[in-house]
């Protein structure tokens, strides 16, 4: 059996828990039947059951498109690149709506099966229409056609195959839901403190941690507005970048200004630290803080989890069935608004509880240990890599043998 992977995102090009899910599940896979990836960029990689090709994003032929529209163009271009080399797979996977139309053409063109992973859903994100313009409603669109049409889905979680079938029309029958993992031997508690040192992180307080991009969806604005109500001993480290568009990077540069004005300790590393870095950081952190307003999954609460780091999050999507409330940390309830964007009702309460959250485990020693323990275990019990991929391959043979 071989199976061929579209993605945008693979290494060194990742930048998201969708990345990380392709990378990881790719190399995993490749113990079990032969893998070939096919993501945007200049990868050229092969080995005996991994090979992995990429294809140029930029294209000069969309130099003078509207600049919202550009992403749109170029990433339609780019699908159909993949196409170009002839495939002899069994089943086509698609990674996120970049790839959708990579796989909408393979199995129209080529009579591929089409497996979908649903690492979010376009009707959950209104506030990409900030990035992409108009150009929001053709990846609606396209991500639409691509479920639909998929011979199997997968969801990353319950609540995500929930919200598939609330926004597509999809059987039943045809989806199955498979967790994200973690590699439980790369991300492990370490002792280094090199890049605690390099950032001037004071080893002998404590910190809260956030790792994520700068978007709507990572819900960092709210964080960052939460930090004159977190103790003024506890230092606040926020490795964050890629932001979404220029709006939200100036949006973020304000906040964490004004934030300054009144504390010392807020260290922002403003860019995508590699993993060995960001496992240092998880390592030492006394508390992870995931604010997401929208989180399908959450694969970095797992690894700070397995990391031994208590977590405080929001209570949407996937995080609910990640961290367990009261023993592998604290889930932050969050009132959203009932229509597009779905930001928080109260944004100051959830700032406030937010903190409240953060001050509680900081505080409470034993029960911040018992968090980090208890977080290693479930990551080992119920996220590795290896039951993950057995689960997938078991999908492709099922949807073989139909056929």
């Amino acid at each position: 059996m071989k199976a061929l992977f579209f993605t945008r995102e693979f290494p060194p090009y990742v930048y998201g828990g969708a990345g990380v899910h392709v990378e990881y599940l790719a190399g995993e896979l490749s113990k079990l039947m032969e893998i070939e990836v096919r993501a945007f960029g200049d990868q050229d990689i092969a080995s005996n059951s991994l090979s992995v090709k990429g294809f140029p994003f930029e294209n000069s032929a969309f130099d003078n498109s509207n600049d919202k529209l550009k992403a749109i163009f170029k990433t339609l271009s780019t699908c159909l690149s993949m196409n170009s080399d002839e495939i002899d797979a069994d089943i086509v996977h698609c990674h996120t709506w970049y790839s959708h139309f990579a796989g909408i053409m393979a199995k129209l063109c080529y009579g591929v099966p089409l497996v979908i992973t649903t690492h979010s859903l376009e009707p959950l994100r209104p506030w990409k229409r900030e990035q992409l313009g108009r150009g929001y409603d053709a990846s609606s669109w396209i991500e639409k056609a691509a479920i639909e049409m998929a011979d199997v889905l997968i969801a990353v979680s319950e609540e995500t195959k929930e919200d598939v079938f609330k926004h597509f029309d999809v059987d039943e029958s045809k989806i199955e839901v498979v967790y994200n993992g973690i590699d439980l031997k790369e991300y492990v508690v370490v002792s280094e403190t090199s890049v605690l040192d390099e950032y001037g992180i004071d080893k002998s307080k404590s910190y809260v941690l956030f790792v994520g991009r700068i978007t709507r969806q990572k819900g960092i604005i709210h964080l960052v507005n939460a930090i004159k109500y977190i103790d003024e001993d506890i230092q606040v480290i926020l490795c964050a970048g890629a932001p979404d568009t220029p709006e939200i990077a100036m949006e973020m540069e304000d906040s964490v200004k004004e934030a300054s004005k009144t504390r010392d300790n807020i260290i922002w590393i403003d860019k995508m630290l590699d993993k060995k870095d960001i496992i240092q950081l998880y390592s030492h952190a006394d508390v992870f803080c995931c604010p997401s307003i929208y989180e399908p999954f959450g694969i970095i609460n797992i690894e700070a989890m397995a990391c031994e780091t208590a977590v405080v999050a929001s209570a949407v999507g996937g995080i609910k069935e990640v961290v367990v409330e009261g023993e592998t940390g604290l889930l932050i309830n969050l009132e959203q608004q009932k229509s597009a964007p779905f930001e928080p009702v109260n944004p100051d309460q959830f700032s406030r509880d937010l903190a409240e959250g953060v001050n509680k485990v900081i505080d409470n020693k034993e029960l911040q240990l018992k968090m980090a323990k208890n977080g290693r275990t479930r990551v080992e019990e119920f996220f590795d890599w290896e039951a993950i991929a057995k689960q997938t391959e078991a999908i492709y043979k099922s949807l073989i043998d139909k056929k």
